[in-house]
């Protein structure tokens, strides 16, 4: 399904596919640089594609039966690979995230009433102060403020989550933390030539002592917050916080009726101060950079702020139509985790190809959403593709930016709601104007974010900049 881009579609920027699969020198080179920029034609072209690494098969998978047999009517036979074992047992490791078989799904029994959807619902007006807050600091700024979108959102993301999830607080310093968490992702994001050669993530890795030291810095913050609200609930007469910690330090397996170990407590934490604020930092980073491209889809976005966001708060997320429609176009253009992957335990088909165990077998939602057979103009920015009246001519695996099946992101919906909250309030005050100079390229490292950032010019609606030139 190729196509001609008419003159009003916009392309957002994205490494241009190789005429050819590189060398393995290349590749390797191209791994540690970004690893967006490994993918050849052929990837978007093809349903599945068979790789020889090294010392294991490797097959890319598009085809969304084939999708759908590796993480749902299969997925036993599916597990995470070395290299993302390696990846999330840095701090990871006794999280919903990392942990397999029984320990999985125990985890899941205790932590899906964190994330159902009263629970959810009963954020957004937390969500809604943080986002004004975000504003107001904005507006004090001044109009023709130059300040880093990407940046921000993480800023406003943590904010968030000190306000939903953790109200004691995460630290005093969230620019600290912010710094911390992208030398975080930087180091146990790159894939290298060990990883390639299968090697066990046992075999320290380049970084390992910046991880340590990061991981040290994460670990003193999260055990203080644990510490902390534990004295506090263990407080008669104190007033208990109806958080997502205290819901996490309560949960029980309703088939054992035990608690977390202090162990699953803190991996769990963690993933929630870092998944739970990068991905809906980026996609908020992202979604204001396309619509500061889109005049005709900020029109849009900017009424329906208007409308909606003085109406009661409930169901609020539910009524911004538009505006979640950009944000999911956003996620289907730079999906926060560009690729995900699983190891074979045993021999199974897949279309046309024979799967030996050991195969590496990886799913892409970077290649998959932008997949020439299966999207409509895939590299145009479009979110009339997610709009109630089109969005059932979507394939049902060809849209994959939380996962799907039984480990499909435990907080998508919680994600969704708070990118959908913060970008409306921010369209509605603002008009925000990219920097002339500024060079916006995505970025892999464990998530996908704009590499340099995102300088933008801030000017609260209406206002009148007298001789700051908007550009």
């Amino acid at each position: 399904m190729r196509y001609r881009p008419g003159p009003a579609d916009y392309r957002p920027p994205r490494p241009e596919p190789l005429a050819q699969r590189p060398g393995l020198l290349e590749l390797l080179t191209r791994l540690r640089r970004n690893p967006l920029e490994c993918w050849s034609a052929e990837f978007f072209d093809q349903p599945i594609i068979h790789i020889k690494l090294p010392l294991m098969n490797a097959f890319v998978v598009n085809e969304p039966g084939a999708i759908r047999r590796v993480l749902m009517d299969n997925a036993d036979n599916y597990r995470k690979d070395p290299i993302q074992r390696r990846i999330l047992s840095s701090g990871f490791a006794d999280g919903l995230l990392s942990v397999e078989g029984e320990r999985w799904q125990t985890q899941r029994r205790m932590l899906a009433p964190l994330f159902s959807k009263r629970t959810v619902n009963s954020f957004a007006t937390a969500m809604l102060n943080a986002a004004e807050r975000l504003a107001d600091e904005w507006t004090r700024l001044g109009n023709g403020a130059i300040v880093d979108i990407a940046a921000e959102m993480t800023l406003i993301t943590l904010n968030v989550l000190a306000m939903t999830i953790f109200s004691d607080g995460i630290g005093e310093d969230l620019n600290e933390f912010r710094s911390a968490m992208n030398t975080y992702f930087g180091v146990i994001g790159r894939i290298g030539a060990l990883d390639l050669l299968g090697l066990p993530p046992a075999i320290p890795r380049p970084g390992g002592a910046r991880l340590r030291r990061t991981m040290g810095y994460f670990e003193g913050i999260i055990d203080e917050i644990i510490e902390k609200r534990r004295r506090r609930m263990s407080a008669s007469g104190s007033e208990q916080p109806s958080d997502l910690l205290s819901l996490l330090l309560r949960a029980l397996d309703p088939s054992t009726g035990q608690s977390m170990s202090l162990a699953e407590v803190r991996s769990n934490v963690l993933t929630f101060l870092s998944a739970g604020h990068e991905t809906t930092a980026n996609a908020l980073a992202w979604s204001i950079f396309l619509l500061s491209q889109s005049p005709e889809w900020r029109a849009q976005v900017q009424e329906e702020a208007e409308r909606e966001l003085d109406a009661p708060v409930d169901c609020l997320a539910e009524r911004l139509i538009a505006t979640r429609a950009v944000v999911e176009e956003a996620l289907r253009l730079y999906p926060p985790i560009a690729a995900l992957s699983r190891t074979a335990r045993r021999a199974d088909i897949l279309g046309d190809f024979y799967v030996k165990p050991g195969s590496l077998v990886v799913i892409a939602p970077y290649v998959l959403h932008r997949h020439w057979r299966l999207w409509d103009r895939p590299d145009v920015f479009d979110p009339a593709r997610f709009l109630p009246t089109a969005r059932s001519a979507i394939p049902r695996f060809a849209y994959l930016p939380f996962g799907v099946g039984p480990r499909t992101c435990i907080g998508s919906s919680f994600a969704l709601q708070e990118a959908t909250i913060v970008l409306a309030v921010l369209m509605r005050r603002f008009d925000l104007k990219l920097m002339p100079n500024a060079r916006i390229w995505p970025m892999q490292k464990i998530t996908l974010r704009p590499a340099t950032g995102v300088p933008m010019r801030v000017a609260s609606r209406g206002a009148q900049i007298g001789t700051i030139l908007l550009a």
